[in-house]
């Protein structure tokens, strides 16, 4: 019988692509919906067909239940959040319930459909859980690269509701026996990636001013140093932390640092123009707590889990830049799909 995965944020990018994923082991995939009108279904639009959803949001508990219930699955995928970290000061109680709450209210709907009660349960009921942490969580990082034991100091509402995410997921495990496990994964981009995100926004840009349908990209802090991945690469790890005979937290990242002024030059020169001659630094897009540095050691990942990223970055600047190169080339000009950037 197949097995049965629920997957929360089932229309972002890492949604999209895990459902993918799975699919291709043989999963049933139910997607947890807030209301069947959600604008970003378009994602997952191509595997309509293969998948199910479920009625859910993660700031209601009863529809949490009620969804567990309805799809009874082995596995459990909590990637529903509000993702863009910026925005995150201007709606920080939002994402708290979002981000971190909500994370409690899954584990307690699964809790409660599992019948576990206050001590630890011989198997932890059925029900896997998986919880996307993040690498916002180390903040302004006492060491570099950041691991397993590296201390979490974040800088950002997002990053201060991931990191109680993560510690009420292993409480939950500590507690009941649950086998629910944190993938703290480090910044994973795509052609799926939202606009607002700062890699996207450049290959976004490139693309535009590459059309003649921009003249300019306004961008922040260029020196900011990313640990940047493909987020096809990152969904894998997910899937593999679940099937492990114990469950633990794992760092996934590429163990590589890049500037945003190196993401810059990659996608300018994808489409053959120097990147000085259209990028513009604007103040007022530095981040009011920026985080400088984050870099992952992945050591754990790969040792235990043979996890290993199959794209590097150039490629993925190269990746995200054709293929938005590629839609612009057949849409009309759209003066809203780049919010925030320079005409």
């Amino acid at each position: 019988m197949a097995r049965r995965a629920l997957i929360t944020g089932i229309t972002g990018q890492d949604g999209s692509y895990l459902a993918e994923h799975l699919l291709s082991q043989g999963y049933q995939v139910w997607g947890l919906l807030r209301g069947q009108t959600n604008p970003r279904t378009s994602r997952v639009g191509h595997l309509a067909s293969d998948l199910s959803f479920v009625d859910g949001d993660l700031t209601d508990q009863a529809s949490l239940v009620a969804a567990v219930d309805t799809v009874q699955p082995d596995e459990v995928y909590n990637l529903g959040a509000l993702s863009f970290v910026p925005g995150s000061w201007q709606q920080p109680e939002l994402v708290t319930e979002v981000n971190g709450t909500g994370v409690l209210r899954m584990l307690e709907a699964i809790r409660m459909v599992s019948d576990l009660n206050g001590s630890r349960h011989a198997d932890g009921g059925r029900i896997r859980f998986y919880q996307a942490s993040s690498s916002e969580m180390f903040g302004k990082a006492a060491e570099t690269p950041q691991g397993e034991t590296t201390g979490f100091h974040p800088r950002s509402p997002y990053g201060v509701a991931k990191t109680y995410g993560h510690h009420i997921t292993r409480t939950y495990r500590e507690t009941f026996g649950m086998y629910a496990v944190s993938g703290v994964l480090f910044n994973h981009e795509s052609p799926r990636r939202g606009a607002e995100f700062v890699t996207r926004k450049i290959s976004l840009a490139a693309a535009r001013i590459k059309l003649g349908h921009q003249k300019r990209l306004d961008l922040g802090n260029l020196d900011a140093l990313r640990d940047w991945g493909f987020a096809g690469d990152y969904v894998r790890a997910m899937h593999l932390m679940l099937q492990q005979d114990e469950p633990a937290d794992y760092v996934v990242g590429t163990g590589r640092m890049h500037s945003v002024r190196d993401a810059v030059r990659c996608a300018f020169a994808c489409v053959g123009l120097h990147w000085t001659d259209h990028v513009v630094v604007d103040p007022a897009l530095v981040r009011p707590a920026e985080v400088e540095v984050l870099c992952a050691d992945s050591r754990r990942v790969r040792a235990e889990l043979g996890w290993e990223p199959t794209v590097d970055f150039p490629q993925l600047m190269r990746m995200m830049v054709e293929s938005d190169l590629e839609r612009l080339s057949r849409e009309p000009v759209c003066g809203d799909l780049l919010p925030a950037a320079g005409r």
